[in-house]
């Protein structure tokens, strides 16, 4: 224990904060792109036939390779066949459309699982199919599906770390920078470990605000 230097997390401290930042951001945009693609595949999954077929392709391939090769493929591969992207892009892209495949399923989850009787009440009353995905049905597949997309984010916020292959300054690519000036593995990665649990508490903490509120008046 005399061998460890914590005053090396107080010099590199305002990077690690800003690398948080980062950190934070990229999971945003990813999160925001992921959700958008999940909405759309996940109802269309759970409404339709041979276009549900289609996207199961693009679910399963996104599910069933690792989220480290999605991303040297996008920002690597993709630029040998000409498709070039920045490499925040490239973070944003691959994080949405692997996040995407996993919240389409948590969507069709949720309105799956909503009883079929409350189609027909809406239809009864004059709703056309967008009316009452609108206002019948979303509403109460949102408290199905709260928890486990705060799940989701909270993942893909630990999944950033692995874009310090793209070279982004996330907190990991940071940590590996200070660790490679100072060569005190134990008191960097134990910060950022750290760092990432604060996070990760914060967001499922938010999780449960939000399940008593969707929750309330239910029936």
């Amino acid at each position: 224990m005399d061998a460890l230097q914590w005053r090396v997390i107080a010099k590199w401290a305002p990077e690690l904060l800003d690398a948080a930042g980062m950190t934070l951001r990229v999971t945003a945009m990813s999160f925001g792109v992921a959700l958008l693609i999940g909405v759309i595949v996940g109802t269309a999954r759970s409404r339709t036939k041979w276009p549900g077929r289609v996207l199961a392709l693009y679910v399963e391939l996104f599910r069933g390779t690792p989220l480290l090769v999605q991303l040297f493929f996008i920002y690597y591969g993709l630029a040998q066949v000409g498709v070039v992207m920045p490499a925040m892009v490239a973070a944003v892209v691959g994080l949405g459309l692997n996040g995407g495949s996993y919240i389409s399923e948590i969507v069709r989850g949720a309105l799956v699982g909503i009883d079929r009787g409350q189609y027909d009440a809406a239809h009864a009353l004059g709703m056309n199919w967008w009316h009452t995905l609108t206002w019948v049905v979303m509403p109460q597949a949102l408290r199905i599906a709260t928890p486990p997309l705060v799940n989701s984010f909270s993942s893909m916020l630990k999944d950033t770390s692995l874009l310090s292959v793209l070279a982004i300054a996330e907190m990991m690519n940071i940590a590996n920078q200070v660790y490679s000036r100072t060569f005190q593995a134990f008191e960097i990665f134990a910060v950022v470990a750290l760092m990432y649990l604060v996070m990760t508490l914060v967001f499922s903490l938010t999780s449960r605000v939000l399940e008593r509120r969707l929750a309330f008046g239910r029936p």
